[in-house]
Formats: C-alpha cells, structure tokens, sequence
C-alpha cells in the first residue's frame, strides 16, 4: 500500500513539474483497461483537479485532406512564439488490427512535436467513442495540471467525433476548402451550427481567389442562421499553413470570443454543462459496461439475438426480457 501511494504521488508531483514523460505514462494509465490502473488514474486526476480549468480548450475539425495537422503544427508554432504552452489531442481514425491510431501525428507536427513547449498525444477511436471520449477528457485535465494552457483537440472529420469534441472545448473552428464540390449548396448545417469560426485552409497560390469567394459565401450563409446569444457570432477567415498567414487572425478572434464569453458568463456556464454531460456519459458508460458483464445476459444474449436475426422475436421484446433478468 506504502509504495503504491508513494508511486502515484510521484506522478502527481512530476506531472505538476511539467513532467512530459510522467504526462505520458498518467494519460496511458486513464487508456489502460485494467482496473488497478484505472484506480491509479482515478487517484492522480483526482489529486490534480485544483490544478485545471485555466486553459483555452480549442477544438479543429474539418473533412480529411483539409490540412488540419499541417494547420495545426504551425499554428501551434505561433503559439508558442506568444509565450503559449501548447497541448494538441487528436483523435486518430484506428487499425481494426492493432487498434493503434492510423495517421501518425508526431510525424504530421514535426516542427510542433520538436519544441519543449509542446505536448501533442494522439488517441485511436477504436470501436468505442464513448471511451475516446472519456479519455480525452481526462487527458485535458492531467494536461492542464502540467501547465499547458492551450489544448488543441484535433478530430478525425467524420461521423460522430465532432459533437463529441464541441462538448469538451471552448472554442470549435472547422476548417473548409475552396472548389471541393462541399460549397453551399453541400455544406451540413448541423456542423455549421456547431462552429465558432470557419477558416477556408489552403488559401494560397491559384485557389487564392476561390478561397476569398468561399469566405464570402460561407458568411453570408452564417447570416441565415439564428442569431446567438451571449457570445460573438461566428466569422469566416482564409489562412494557409504553407504561407504562414491568416493564424494571427484567428487566435486574436479565439482570445476575444473567450473575453466576450466569459464576460457573459457564456463561458462558465459552457463550462458546466459539460461537466454535467459527462458525468451523465459516464453513467451510460458504466452501467452497459455492467449490463454486458452481467451472468445472466451473456447466458440468454445469444439465443436472444439469434431470435431477433431469425424473426422469431421483435428486437423490443428481447430488450425487454434482457432487461427484466439483469434488474432481477
């Protein structure tokens, strides 16, 4: 017990040093399923929780191909150019075979990834979103304890990743390309809703032009959407990580949105809300993880699901039955 407690507050002194190898192997033991680990994990965030909350927690989506990590590492580099600590979580598409992420984002970051004031952790989906989720989470937490105040959470573009992201940061900036057939007429209205600022990426060279067009386009139609309420309305940037232009723009809109919000009381209510999701998250998450587990429904959940498969049962009715044997 004397070297178990001696060992996680070894983590909780080093993380709050700035630790990065002791970040690491905190934010792979929240990953790990094994419950001593999990409890180890437990006993680290819950020790560091005083040390959170103070970051700008900015969430980058847009399809891939849109130049997200590009984007990303340098304008991470602007960051910690303005005397910024820079933590960057991305949400990797994962092997179906090793479960491992796919897209390698130490190497997509190389200028990022090589500086000290830098801390970037890639995270596969997997099959679970909802633990992505929780991980995520709590990897924001132990990231903020080791004094990182700017936490970039990078998602895979697709599918369901994005709400989850826009309910665990303060800012959401989705990133857009000029000319690739998703103009106005395409574009997802739900994703545009969810936005903050939209940046039209790869505005250099010759789609230069169609980029400016884009911009205008995409502002008009942000004027169609209901107005919002205690926080600045959305706006549209061009940028272009290979030049190097338009980032200044958009953390300069980042810091006077979370200074409006935060005025407003946006942003601790934002704040609030999400804990109260995610604690609410968790609860889904624990109990199908022990409904699954239970004796009795993996005795009867494969005869049930080979009824519903063959029609001899509806799939209510099966619920049903399981459902009634797993609260007996």
């Amino acid at each position: 017990m004397k070297r178990k407690q001696l060992a996680t507050q070894h983590f909780i002194d080093q993380i709050r040093a700035g630790n990065r190898f002791a970040l690491s192997q905190a934010i792979t033991l929240t990953e790990s399923r094994l419950e001593a680990d999990q409890r180890k994990a437990k006993e680290i965030i819950e020790a560091l929780l005083p040390s959170t909350g103070h970051s700008i927690r900015v969430g980058i989506t847009g399809v891939p191909g849109v130049g997200k990590s590009t984007l990303i590492d340098q304008f991470g580099v602007y960051l910690i150019r303005q005397q910024q600590r820079v933590a960057v979580l991305s949400i990797d598409p994962s092997s179906q075979k090793s479960k491992g992420s796919i897209l390698g984002d130490k190497t997509r970051m190389s200028q990022l990834s090589a500086l000290p004031q830098a801390y970037i952790r890639p995270t596969a989906t997997g099959s679970h979103l909802g633990g992505v989720a929780q991980q995520t989470r709590e990897t924001i937490l132990l990231c903020e304890a080791a004094g990182y105040n700017i936490i970039i959470v990078e998602t895979v573009g697709v599918g369901q990743s994005e709400t989850m992201v826009r309910n665990m940061t303060d800012f959401f900036l989705l990133l857009m390309l000029a000319g690739a057939g998703d103009e106005l007429q395409g574009m997802k209205r739900g994703i545009m809703e969810m936005a903050d600022a939209l940046a039209i990426n790869k505005a250099d060279g010759s789609n230069l032009t169609a980029a400016q067009q884009a911009q205008q386009d995409y502002q008009q139609a942000l004027h169609l959407f209901p107005p919002v309420q205690n926080k600045l309305n959305p706006k549209v940037f061009t940028c272009s990580a290979l030049e190097n232009r338009g980032l200044e723009e958009i953390w300069v809109f980042i810091q006077q949105f979370i200074q409006q919000a935060k005025k407003t009381h946006y942003f601790s209510k934002q704040r609030q809300e999400q804990q109260l999701g995610w604690l609410h998250e968790l609860i889904n998450l624990q109990l199908s993880q022990n409904f699954f587990q239970h004796a009795t429904i993996k005795h009867q959940l494969p005869s049930l699901e080979q009824a519903v498969i063959q029609g001899e049962m509806t799939a209510r009715e099966a619920a049903e039955r399981l459902l009634k044997a797993f609260n007996t």
